[in-house]
């Protein structure tokens, strides 16, 4: 059976309950096998490396030095996935009260990753469901960013700093990279009224949120190390879409 035979099969698992609640959990398991669907993972452990030498994230609002990033911008569409030029993050303060209303120039995703087997996977696969979920739309704006949260004594990680949210997006996708030597990171998933709609850990490699942005807020719970004299810290790709402007 082909890939483009394989994927709906794959994706019904999870394309229902997003329908349904606006949110999902897949644990890593199923989400590795509906990736493999997509495309190769061949590079996965190099790519996952990569979250080892990331700069630290210079806008936090409350002067943390806890959260490393990179970020990329990928225009979807019927003729593939391409890497647009560098641009900001931006946010607005309807979405991000702590860290919106400004430009944040973060260092660029490593180029060569989009010649690889595992970046340009989870990009199809976000394509495939989230065009799924929304038919009429043609074009994309995806953004990717990789983030590792430390823990230190005393200090812990803030996941979702600007608290519980939406980013204003219409798809989320969280995926677990690597988790080490931390207790809790939950995520929580909220109705826009405050209301608790559901709550998971993502505690092994491929384990995801799929989050509706347009309908359900979310957020993560501090992280804080389990032996404070070892490192700890979350690393995960978020990978958001939303539909482009119309030309």
């Amino acid at each position: 059976m082909s890939t483009e035979e394989t994927t709906p099969l794959l994706l019904a698992t999870v394309e229902p309950e997003l329908r349904r609640v606006g949110f999902a959990f897949v644990a890593g398991a199923t989400m590795a096998a509906q990736l493999a669907a997509c495309g190769s993972l061949d590079d996965w452990q190099a790519f996952a490396a990569s979250w080892n030498d990331m700069p630290v994230d210079t806008y936090m609002a409350d002067h943390g030095r806890y959260r490393r990033r990179r970020h990329a911008v990928y225009a979807a569409g019927a003729g593939g996935i391409v890497r647009e030029p560098p641009r900001p993050h931006y946010q607005s303060l309807d979405y991000n009260p702590l860290h919106g209303g400004i430009e944040r120039w973060f260092e660029p995703v490593a180029a060569h990753w989009d010649a690889g087997a595992s970046l340009p996977t989870v990009l199809r696969y976000c394509q495939r469901l989230f065009g799924a979920l929304s038919p009429d739309v043609a074009a994309w704006q995806a953004e990717v960013h990789q983030f590792r949260i430390e823990a230190r004594a005393g200090e812990p990680g803030l996941p979702t700093p600007e608290g519980v949210h939406r980013d204003g997006v219409d798809y989320v996708l969280v995926l677990l990279v690597a988790r080490r030597n931390i207790a809790s990171g939950t995520t929580t998933i909220h109705e826009p009224d405050g209301r608790l709609l559901g709550r998971f850990t993502l505690t092994a490699p491929f384990d995801a949120a799929l989050v509706d942005d347009a309908r359900v807020c979310h957020g993560v719970t501090p992280v804080e190390p389990v032996d404070p004299a070892a490192p700890a810290y979350r690393d995960v790709l978020v990978v958001t879409f939303r539909a482009a402007a119309a030309a």
